[in-house]
């Protein structure tokens, strides 16, 4: 079960993300879903990069979760946003030391997305 996080929690994972990636970058996992997300709603690499960068605690949904797939891997945070009125669903990591950081996912949500911390008038 998810650990109950605070805002300003969320904001300092965001601040440190923003902070690794300008200098180390981002790694996108090649991932099926990931890739037909992309084809489907027209969205380049770029314009995904652009959607990451302007991730905020109210598109926050979960984390950190530890990876259960690589126990080794930094734990994991999600986030959603829309997109021509499609709800995409982003995993990402932090990534090793000295290493970029990770977008494991990035692709339509499969269930309804609930945001902690928007309003209610604008989680819908």
């Amino acid at each position: 079960m998810p650990l109950k996080v605070k805002k300003d929690e969320v904001e300092k994972f965001i601040e440190d993300f923003y902070s690794k990636l300008k200098v180390f970058d981002i790694i996108f996992e090649n991932r099926d879903k990931n890739n037909q997300a992309l084809f489907d709603l027209d969205i380049t690499p770029l314009k995904r990069f652009e959607y990451i960068n302007k991730l905020k605690p109210e598109n926050y949904l979960s984390g950190p979760n530890q990876d259960t797939n690589d126990p080794t891997r930094p734990n994991y945070w999600e986030f959603g946003i829309k997109v021509k009125n499609t709800e995409v669903y982003i995993k990402i990591n932090i990534g090793f030391v000295n290493k970029p950081v990770i977008c494991i996912s990035f692709h339509i949500a499969e269930r309804k997305i609930s945001y902690p911390f928007k309003s209610k008038k604008n989680n819908r």
